[in-house]
């Protein structure tokens, strides 16, 4: 009698869960960094630097020497785009090629690639509408729901295929998405607030026609709001028990809450200096991140539970194949 011989096939090229959520984790950095840098871009007057799009000038895609320092500076944050499509690319693949491959990762690594595809073009219509102030808002939104993605990419690689199960009452679920909603309402009134002052990226720009002080008196009173219920949501989840990475999520969500309203009032008082201006705009990224933390951390993800047949499949133990 002949004996069978099972032929083995090769492994396929797979990703760690290591390598992919570190890929995802760099996606949230890099589009921290161009936010920031793009707040370089507006502050040193540079939004103009290279005054059409795609091309830096008409004849020119790269700066050119009489374009001088400001086109160096507008370039140079063009550049950093490439750097975020490498990356983007990068972990889309890797989500591809992860095993065992969690639902949702390929979308959310596809999200963010189309999504700075689409700011790329957004900023194209930015220079072309010579730094319309509501183009501008639109284009650091649109940066935040980046930030979201790439941040829910994040979280998604390491979490089982599950069902969500909440791990605070109810009460706590409405006061954290109360806490999201005001968190971006902040944000998007901060944009008006921008769009109304003076740091408009080019000498000629336009302004939105806002009053600054009204504005900005409208943006102060939802960052109180925001600390009220961060503070309000910190204390009830200590008080009914919640997991401990709840209450260090709120907890580090007030701090950076406070951290930002200190530099945004220092900022108002002492006529919006550009160092200040630029911190302010890292702080609103950290803001909105240490939002998503809160809500990431009020629920969990376990694993699937096999199915009986699943389940009976699993204890067989395996047969010598023997002829």
């Amino acid at each position: 009698m002949r004996r069978i011989r099972f032929v083995k096939r090769p492994a396929r090229f797979s990703v760690s869960t290591t390598l992919l959520r570190r890929l995802a984790y760099a996606n949230i950095v890099a589009n921290t960094v161009i936010v920031v840098t793009g707040g370089a871009v507006r502050l040193t007057a540079s939004g103009l630097g290279c005054p059409t799009w795609p091309r830096c000038t008409d004849d020119s895609y790269t700066t050119t020497a009489e374009m001088g320092v400001h086109g160096v500076i507008e370039f140079g944050n063009r550049l950093l785009t490439f750097a975020l499509v490498l990356i983007a690319g990068a972990t889309l693949l890797a989500a591809l090629a992860h095993r065992p491959r969690r639902r949702g990762t390929v979308p959310l690594a596809l999200g963010v690639v189309l999504g700075i595809v689409a700011q790329a073009v957004i900023g194209g219509i930015t220079v072309r509408t010579q730094l319309h102030p509501s183009v501008v808002g639109i284009h650091f939104v649109v940066s935040m729901v980046l930030l979201l993605v790439a941040y829910a990419l994040w979280r998604r690689v390491r979490e089982p295929d599950g069902p969500k199960v909440p791990v605070v009452p109810s009460a706590l679920r409405t006061l954290t998405w109360m806490t999201v909603v005001v968190s971006a309402a902040v944000i998007v009134v901060g944009v008006a607030v921008t769009g109304s002052g003076p740091h408009a990226g080019d000498a000629n720009a336009v302004r939105n026609g806002l009053d600054p002080q009204t504005i900005s008196q409208v943006h102060a009173d939802l960052v109180f709001l925001l600390i009220g219920l961060t503070v309000g949501l910190w204390l009830a989840l200590r008080a009914v028990g919640a997991p401990a990475r709840a209450v260090r999520a709120a907890g580090v969500l007030l701090a950076v809450e406070l951290s930002q309203g200190v530099i945004g009032f220092v900022q108002y008082l002492t006529n919006l200096p550009v160092l200040l201006v630029g911190a302010h705009m890292l702080g609103s990224c950290l803001v909105w991140l240490s939002t998503l933390a809160v809500l990431w951390s009020i629920r969990e993800r376990r694993p699937v539970q096999p199915t009986p047949d699943e389940s009976a499949v699993a204890a067989e133990q395996p047969v010598p194949a023997h002829a």
